[in-house]
């Protein structure tokens, strides 16, 4: 797993640390916690970051749900409680954003493919068998 979850009792910790002492701190200080792939991207990005939160409240205050289409952007403590509509190339898909998604990307939530459903074998099945009379 990407992440170092701990439970110690009731107590849910992220890399040591609680998610008040998160919240508390800057974008790129957060970023020094997270595997380098993701750091280099909130380090390359932050202001990007810095201003989808801002646009976040702003939405929430006017009671609307934020939308992105920015599916790589990396999770961190302050959209945590947020619920975001993330685009999955068809639509906005809800994502309510919990403490263990820190460090994740927020396409990842938002699958761009459904899961195969089959229809029933037989008779109208495929355009050959539509022709055929139904005895």
């Amino acid at each position: 797993m990407k992440t170092d979850t701990i439970v110690s009792g009731k107590k849910k910790l992220y890399k040591g640390k609680t998610l008040e002492e998160l919240r508390k701190m800057d974008v790129r200080e957060f970023a020094q916690l997270l595997p380098s792939r993701e750091r280099r991207s909130v380090m390359r990005n932050f202001n990007v970051i810095e201003n989808f939160i801002k646009k976040c409240k702003k939405d929430i205050e006017k009671n609307k749900m934020p939308k992105t289409h920015m599916r790589e952007l990396v999770i961190v403590p302050a959209l945590v409680g947020m619920t975001i509509g993330v685009h999955n190339g068809k639509e906005f898909v809800p994502v309510k954003i919990v403490r263990e998604m820190l460090g994740h990307r927020l396409g990842e939530f938002s699958l761009t493919r459904k899961a195969v459903k089959h229809g029933a074998a037989g008779v109208g099945a495929t355009r050959s068998s539509a022709a055929l009379s139904v005895k």
